[in-house]
C-alpha cells in the first residue's frame, strides 16, 4: 500500500471514529499545501492543490495565462508551449499547468498529519461547544472540584465552569465532589474550549428546578408567570393555570410538600412561596403578600402602584424581616406596594379631617 492510498484509509478512519468530514480534511489539507507552496515558488496566489479523495494522490495546478512573450514563468506560459499541450487554447486563455514538485508526497503527508490533528482539535472543541451550547439558560449537575480564590472550580462532565463570587449564595460551602445544581448563564466559544459561566443565585435556576421536578410545570399545564428571589434566603413564585381541574399551587408543594421540599434541599434551606397568580393586579397583589392577611389593595394602574392595608397584628408580617416580604412582592407583581395597618389608616383619616377644618 502506497502513502496517498494510508492517507485516504487514515482519513476514512477518522471520519469514522471521530465524526469528522474527509471532505473538511481534505480541503484543510489542500489550503495548508497552498501555503507550503509559497514556500517552494515563492508565492501561490495562482497555485492550486488537488488531493484526489479515492487514491490521495497529490497534485499541484498553476493558473498560467498564454502569452506571445513569457515574462513571469510562474503566471505565464508562451503561446508555441501552450499549443503543445493545450491546443483547444489561444493567446489570452487561462490554463491549469501541473507544477507538482519532486517529492512533494512527503511534503504533503508531514502536513496532512499536522492537519489532521489540528482538525480534530478544532471539531472536538465545535463538538463541545455545540453540547453545551445548548443547555444555556438550562439547568446542569456540577461536581464541586476545588477553590480557586472566592470562585469555585466546578466539572460538569467533559468541560469545567467557573462559578464566581457574585453568582454564589451567601454562606453556601461546599466540599469537594459535592453535585450541585447550576444554572447556565452563558457558554463561550474559545481557543480553549467553551466557557461556560454558571449561577447559583439566578431566579431562572428556580424555575428550572421545577420544570424538572413537577410534571404540570414541564408539560406547560401549570404556568410559571413570575418569580423574585432573594438567593440564600426566600423565594415568591406565582403560578397559574387555565385547567379547571388543577391547583397549581398544590401541584407544585406535591404531597405532603415532597416536590418543593426537595427544591429546598437542592437550595440548602431556602423558603419558597408559592402564591396563585391572578391577572387582576389588586388580587394578585393580595395573593403576594401571603402568608400575611389583608384588608383592602388600592390599585393605581397608571403608576404601577397600590395601598394595602393590614390588621395591626399583621403589619410586620407583611413587611417581612427587614422589609423582605413587601420587597419580593413588589418585584413579583411590578407594583411599587405601599403597606399600611389600620390604625395607620385612621389616623391619617383624621388628620386629614382636622387640615380640613383649620383650612375652613
Amino acid at each position: 500500500m502506497n502513502k496517498s492510498s494510508e492517507l485516504i484509509e487514515a482519513l476514512d478512519q477518522i471520519e469514522k471514529e471521530k465524526n469528522i468530514s474527509k471532505e473538511i480534511l481534505l480541503e484543510a489539507m489542500e489550503n495548508s499545501l497552498v501555503a507550503a507552496c509559497k514556500n517552494h515558488f515563492g508565492k501561490a496566489d495562482n497555485i492550486r492543490v488537488n488531493i484526489n479523495p479515492q487514491t490521495g494522490e497529490v497534485n499541484v495546478y498553476a493558473e498560467k495565462e498564454i502569452v506571445e512573450e513569457v515574462e513571469d514563468s510562474l503566471t505565464q506560459i508562451s503561446v508555441v508551449e501552450a499549443k503543445l499541450k493545450y491546443p483547444k487554447n489561444s493567446v489570452g486563455d487561462i490554463v491549469h499547468v501541473e507544477v507538482t514538485p519532486k517529492k512533494f508526497g512527503r511534503i504533503a503527508a508531514q502536513k496532512a498529519k499536522q492537519v489532521v490533528v489540528q482538525k480534530i482539535r478544532e471539531e472536538e472543541r465545535k463538538v463541545l461547544f455545540d453540547q453545551y451550547y445548548k443547555k444555556e439558560k438550562d439547568i446542569v449537575t456540577g461536581i464541586v472540584q476545588r477553590y480557586v480564590g472566592n470562585n469555585i472550580s466546578i466539572n460538569l462532565g467533559k468541560v469545567d465552569a467557573v462559578l464566581t463570587e457574585n453568582e454564589q449564595v451567601r454562606g453556601e460551602r461546599f466540599k469537594p465532589t459535592d453535585r450541585i445544581k447550576l444554572y447556565v448563564l452563558e457558554v463561550k466559544d474559545t481557543t480553549k474550549g467553551p466557557r461556560i459561566a454558571v449561577s447559583r443565585t439566578h431566579p431562572e435556576l428556580v424555575k428550572r428546578l421545577f420544570e424538572a421536578e413537577v410534571t404540570e410545570v414541564k408539560d406547560g399545564t401549570v404556568e410559571i408567570k413570575s418569580i423574585s428571589r432573594e438567593a440564600g434566603s426566600r423565594t415568591k413564585m406565582a403560578v397559574f393555570t387555565s385547567n379547571p381541574d388543577v391547583d397549581p399551587v398544590g401541584a407544585c408543594v406535591g404531597l405532603n410538600g415532597a416536590r418543593v421540599n426537595a427544591i429546598v434541599n437542592e437550595l440548602r434551606g431556602e423558603k419558597i412561596d408559592i402564591t396563585n397568580w391572578n391577572e387582576d393586579p389588586a388580587i394578585f397583589i393580595e395573593n403576594a403578600l401571603s402568608p400575611a392577611k389583608v384588608i383592602s389593595v388600592d390599585v393605581v394602574e397608571e403608576e404601577k402602584s397600590a395601598m394595602v392595608v393590614v390588621p395591626d397584628y399583621q403589619l410586620s408580617l407583611a413587611i417581612g424581616k427587614e422589609g423582605q416580604n413587601a420587597r419580593l412582592a413588589a418585584r413579583l407583581t411590578g407594583y411599587k406596594i405601599d403597606i399600611k395597618s389600620e390604625s395607620q389608616i385612621e389616623e391619617d383619616i383624621e388628620e386629614d379631617i382636622e387640615e380640613d377644618i383649620e383650612e375652613e
